[in-house]
């Protein structure tokens, strides 16, 4: 039975560190202090990543932990969940009709998948709606993900799904701020110099 609640309840357990609500869709991934990582709601197309097998969506009303440890920050797009260790690298699972994964290819994955790269920074981290953007420690830019209205910002518009991308890509410059921001149609960023 799912119940609506209007006002704050407390989520079992303590010591919640970061927390990540996808956007446009009904999944929750949290870290603890203690570097475990923690997921709960539905799990269409594996996008909880608590590797279960194809065709198995059950959700969780209640935190379920997904394995590894370290982890450092969460976040998701629509049916797809991302996370970053403290060693700077980055995972993802679910689906990604347009590549969202970052992984450079569009099989469905229900457990943590690493994308290419490091250095990735847990709280520059974006996801929009089925499209990545974020900062890396260094500064740089990468994006990935549908490209529909341009809004991965590598300068092929079109719609639906010109230019789209399933692996990380620059984006020209450095310098890259703290404030990124991804919309449905569109995707910001600030630079520091």
């Amino acid at each position: 039975i799912v119940t609506q609640i209007s006002s704050p309840v407390q989520i079992p357990g303590i010591t919640w560190s970061t927390i990540g609500v996808p956007y446009n869709t009904d999944t929750v991934h949290a870290t603890k202090t203690d570097g475990t990582l923690w997921a709960w709601g539905k799990n269409d197309d594996g996008s909880l990543g608590t590797n279960q097998g194809p065709g198995q969506t059950d959700g969780f009303s209640s935190p379920v932990q997904i394995p590894g440890t370290d982890w450092a920050g969460a976040a998701g797009t629509r049916n797809v969940g991302f996370a970053v260790k403290t060693n700077g690298t980055l995972w993802a699972w679910g689906a990604q009709a347009q590549g969202q994964m970052g992984v450079n290819s569009r099989t469905q994955y229900s457990s943590p998948v690493q994308v290419p790269g490091t250095t990735w920074n847990a709280s520059k981290f974006r996801a929009g709606y089925d499209n990545v953007i974020t900062v890396k420690t260094d500064g740089t830019l990468f994006a990935w993900g549908s490209n529909s209205y341009g809004r991965l910002g590598i300068d092929i518009a079109g719609y639906p799904y010109a230019g789209d991308r399933s692996s990380p890509t620059q984006l020209p410059g450095t310098a890259w701020g703290e404030q990124v921001s991804l919309g449905e149609r569109v995707s910001v960023a600030t630079k520091l110099a």
